[in-house]
């Protein structure tokens, strides 16, 4: 019995490495997309579009590794929370994956447009909802629910910054109709990571329910809801 509860451990433990391995690869692409958009650069635009396919091919691996060890083992109820847990953050970071991949290819295609405003503001959200990433994952593994409500508080922040970039743009878009195109592109930028915002807040409140037994002890108001599908 020991023995085999030593070897569940292992296994939970490999996939906690393979999670992180996921966590810091989509928040790579996610700042590849934005270095690519600021600089102009569709080489690294196109990377990231490519690195899609991996991230992909890391939530199949980790979800089968999820089923084999609940196939396989005897798991309590916390062991149930921890797997279901990773399974549910990986379906987050593979949708972080997409948004990035979203960006990436605005990038590409305002690739050759001068941009009419100096490009400031969404890469500061940008950064913003990257630390929340890091935080997110960054809780998972210490378990900590501090962490867990530093995201969330975030996530507040992000959404000022995603209403003033949407008035600020509108207002531009009524006054400049020859910047509506490029405008709207920036616009659905912000989106896409006011996006990326509630699925890491997502990924904070699996954390906490992992460790209360209670989905959304800390934030019942947030929570990313419905949403179109465009990665």
């Amino acid at each position: 019995m020991r023995r085999s509860r030593q070897a569940f451990d292992e296994q939970l433990e490999q996939l906690q490495q393979r999670l992180l391995q996921m966590g810091a690869f989509v928040e790579a692409m996610l700042e590849k997309a934005m270095r690519a958009l600021a600089e102009h650069d569709v080489a690294l635009a196109r990377e990231v579009i490519s690195a899609d396919d991996v991230a992909d091919e890391m939530d199949l691996e980790i979800e089968k590794q999820c089923m084999r060890l609940l196939a396989l083992q005897q798991p309590m109820s916390k062991d149930l929370r921890q797997v279901g847990t990773v399974m549910k953050v990986i379906g987050d970071a593979e949708r972080i994956g997409d948004y990035s991949v979203d960006i990436a290819r605005t990038a590409i295609t305002l690739a050759e447009q001068e941009f009419f405003k100096p490009l400031v503001d969404i890469p500061r959200m940008a950064e913003l909802v990257r630390g929340m990433l890091r935080h997110a994952i960054e809780a998972l593994v210490k378990r900590d629910l501090d962490l867990v409500r530093t995201v969330i508080e975030d996530d507040d922040s992000v959404d000022k910054m995603w209403h003033f970039l949407l008035d600020e743009l509108q207002g531009i878009m009524q006054k400049r109709p020859e910047v509506v195109v490029q405008a709207t592109a920036l616009l659905l930028v912000a989106r896409y990571l006011e996006r990326i915002a509630d699925h890491t807040v997502n990924i904070a409140e699996r954390v906490a329910y992992m460790e209360t037994g209670q989905l959304r002890t800390l934030a019942s108001s947030h929570g990313t809801g419905s949403e179109p599908e465009t990665g």
